[in-house]
């Protein structure tokens, strides 16, 4: 990376931009929540070895990662589990007919926690959107198509 994109610290350790954060509000499962928390402190031990290695670089990558996850924390918002399954809330978990015929469930987290490889989908995803207080039975449209909501758990 070019010096001119680049600014050396007091320490000679160079900032790097700090990662976006998102202007939707910090909505996150009590496990979003703790995923924040291990990954402060698995940083905090990455930043120990770095320091030890005397890797500015990765020092660098340390810091702006521990901004990022420290502001996520401060704001994070903890919403229950839903107390009932009539219709799609954060945290729900949702069985969906999707528009080319096969079944697929998600559960609606926080954005730091989705991951839709491993069945959880952001509540801002234009999925998630059209889902959000949708009950069993209903058809929404998102993106090419539409999707049933065949359960809600």
């Amino acid at each position: 990376m070019s010096k001119a994109f680049t600014r050396e610290d007091e320490e000679g350790v160079e900032d790097l931009p700090d990662r976006p954060i998102s202007p939707h509000r910090n909505l996150v499962t009590a496990e979003g929540l703790a995923e924040i928390e291990e990954n402060l402190r698995n940083l905090r031990e990455e930043e120990i070895a770095a320091e030890r290695e005397g890797d500015t670089a990765k020092l660098a990558r340390i810091a702006r990662d521990q901004r990022y996850w420290q502001a996520r924390l401060q704001t994070a918002e903890v919403v229950p589990p839903p107390a009932d399954t009539d219709e799609v809330r954060f945290g729900s978990t949702v069985t969906v007919r999707a528009p080319d015929g096969t079944e697929r469930t998600w559960r609606i987290v926080g954005e730091d926690e989705a991951d839709p490889g491993r069945g959880t989908i952001s509540y801002v995803s234009p999925v998630a959107q059209a889902l959000l207080g949708g009950k069993v039975g209903e058809v929404v449209e998102a993106g090419p198509g539409e999707w049933e909501i065949l359960k809600i758990s």
